[in-house]
């Protein structure tokens, strides 16, 4: 079972109730993608409704870490913390939520932004799936212009521009998201893709190998290794 596989199965578990098989396939999923602040949450989620206050503490907190300004898991740590009886940091937090959800300059709030991302996103993934990367294209940019901060949207820009034939723009996207979470492995075995595809074999496989350093279970880094590889013209200038 895949990342997505695993984050899809806590999901459908949390509807059940089934909090048990949530912890269990989001803190894999978590083990797998260090760097996923949703899956933080979303195992923040699952430990509260099974009686975890404080470890649902912690998640969020590593939530917050990874993306400072996220609303949900700022709203979620308040009401974990009134739970507990922590009416001071739970006021706090609570008032973190609100500034971060309407922070100065955009159009629309950041719980109103997300939504409309994850929504171009959505259709992003239905244009992607078909094979339709310049339609898939526009739908991540537009969801990227809305949360430049959801990294997992700009890693599908990223992989939409690659499978278009733009290696130089997947490039620059990655190398932005990378920039911002070094430990963000999806993003890391793509950029690793990228190179592959540019001839750059070597610089391929060292990405893929700092996955492995990160994960080193990680099914995809693991695979890519073994793809055959040969000289190419652009390792020797580094091109």
């Amino acid at each position: 079972m895949n990342t997505d596989q695993l984050i899809t199965k806590g999901k459908e578990c949390l509807a059940q109730n089934d909090y048990v098989g949530a912890i269990s396939a989001l803190r894999e999923a978590a083990e797998r993608e260090p760097g996923y602040a949703d899956v933080r949450h979303l195992l923040g989620l699952a430990l509260g409704l099974a009686g975890q206050p404080e470890a649902a503490l912690e998640e969020f907190d590593r939530a917050l870490s990874l993306n400072p300004a996220y609303v949900e898991a700022h709203l979620n740590r308040a009401i974990t913390l009134n739970d507990l009886g922590r009416y001071d940091e739970a006021r706090e937090a609570f008032r973190l939520a609100w500034d971060c959800d309407h922070s100065a300059g955009r159009p629309f709030s950041r719980s109103v932004s997300a939504r409309l991302a994850n929504m171009h996103m959505e259709l992003g993934d239905l244009y992607a799936d078909l094979g339709s990367y310049p339609q898939a294209i526009d739908q991540y940019r537009s969801a990227a212009q809305l949360r430049a901060d959801f990294l997992d949207i700009r890693t599908k820009l990223a992989r939409a521009l690659m499978e278009s034939g733009d290696l130089n723009a997947a490039r620059r996207e990655l190398d932005g998201v990378l920039a911002e979470n070094s430990d963000y492995v999806e993003a890391r075995v793509n950029l690793g893709l990228v190179f592959y595809r540019a001839g750059q074999h070597e610089k391929a496989a060292a990405e893929w190998r700092a996955c492995l350093q990160r994960n080193p279970d990680h099914p995809k880094a693991r695979a890519f290794l073994n793809m055959p590889r040969s000289p190419a013209a652009g390792e020797e200038s580094g091109g």
